[in-house]
């Protein structure tokens, strides 16, 4: 099973505030052990929302938003993806986790959709293209 793991922004987050030292210290530390145990596939800190855009769709029009967003208690500033056995044992590892900002915050947990979680919709034609695009992917990455 694979997860996100989505670390939410806070108003220094926003702000552009890096993280101590320490904190990249102790993160880098956690970022090995999810490496050692073979659960970290990706993970990556964001940039501000003031860097990004958000594009509104409403039928076939498209809308750009320059950020800043709003609320950074719905933002994210970071995340992980982990390929893990359970719920349970991605709970166990954010348990364990630097917390991201040394205040108080926020990490959410969300499963990733499988091939299978979409049933007879998923065609056989779709799961090949799905497959040739995964192994494309790879390639890119390997190289």
């Amino acid at each position: 099973m694979r997860f996100m793991i989505l670390v939410k922004a806070n108003k220094d987050t926003e702000a552009g505030v890096m993280p101590s030292e320490q904190l990249l210290t102790d993160m880098g530390k956690f970022n090995e052990e999810l490496v050692k145990a073979g659960v970290m596939l990706a993970g990556e800190g964001l940039h501000p929302t003031s860097k990004g855009a958000r594009i509104r769709f409403s039928g076939e029009k498209r809308t750009v938003i320059d950020g800043p967003f709003a609320d950074s208690k719905d933002l994210i500033a970071g995340f992980w993806l982990w390929q893990v056995k359970s719920k349970e044992e991605a709970i166990e590892w954010v348990k364990r986790c630097p917390n991201p900002t040394g205040a108080e915050s926020e990490i959410e947990i969300r499963q990733v959709f499988e091939a299978s979680d979409f049933g007879a919709e998923f065609t056989p034609e779709l799961r090949e293209q799905e497959e040739q695009l995964r192994a494309r992917l790879n390639k890119a990455a390997a190289q």
